[in-house]
């Protein structure tokens, strides 16, 4: 079972590669490796997909397996990070599927304490009245998120949040670069549009945010 950690520093991409041939060598110590260097962002993806943190930590055990099942297939050509971000949407889209004809559908993200499940580190400068702020904010965009298809959600999330490249989601989910931009573009108006409408940004600046860049 693997478990959310914080010991250890996170591995480069040639140190990756290294600990991938060490698995498919015999040594499985060095697929926990592996698991340290990308479990907090494989779980925040599953988490904005799902919004609901027992959801996430059950992808995040299940991409992980088939991962570490699937190693022999990954033949280095690309990043692992490319690699893995597949497994983990493929996960996610299987489980809302799955859940979505159990007609099972979660807006929260916390727990029953309040708490946020997100592993987000906490800026101590910050006034209470602004940690609020971005409290709220952060509250919002989960909620403008679920509302977003789930192609629309799951490209958005490798864009924004992962940082990949449109090349490298054009691998990821395997579609056409135009494909990603557009759905890309399409996601960011959705979202914007919703969080006008939620009162978190006026209509002019929904508008200036979707009215170029990644456009088809």
């Amino acid at each position: 079972m693997f478990l959310l950690r914080k010991e250890g520093a996170p591995l480069d991409e040639d140190r990756i590669l290294s600990a991938v041939q060490a698995v498919l060598d015999g040594d499985g110590n060095a697929f926990e490796d592996i698991v340290r260097t990308y479990e907090k962002n494989v779980y925040n993806i599953a988490l904005r997909m799902t919004g609901d943190r027992e959801d996430a930590l059950d992808i995040l055990q299940e991409a992980f397996l088939k991962a570490y099942h699937s190693l022999p297939s990954f033949r280095g050509e690309g990043k692992f990070s490319v690699w893995l971000y597949r497994i983990v949407s493929n996960t996610c889209l299987d489980f809302l599927r799955s859940r979505s004809r159990r007609n099972e559908v979660s807006l929260s993200v916390e727990d029953e304490g309040g708490e946020r499940s997100e592993m987000e580190i906490g800026d101590d400068t910050l006034s209470p009245e602004r940690l609020y702020e971005r409290k709220l904010t952060r509250e919002a965009l989960q909620r403008g998120l679920l509302q977003l298809p789930e192609d629309q959600r799951k490209i958005l999330l490798l864009r924004e949040i992962e940082g990949l490249s449109y090349d490298e989601i054009a691998r990821v989910l395997s579609i056409e670069g135009g494909t990603v931009k557009s759905r890309i573009y399409r996601a960011r108006r959705k979202l914007c549009e919703f969080l006008a409408g939620d009162g978190n940004i006026s209509p002019s600046a929904s508008s200036n945010k979707t009215g170029g860049g990644d456009m088809p």
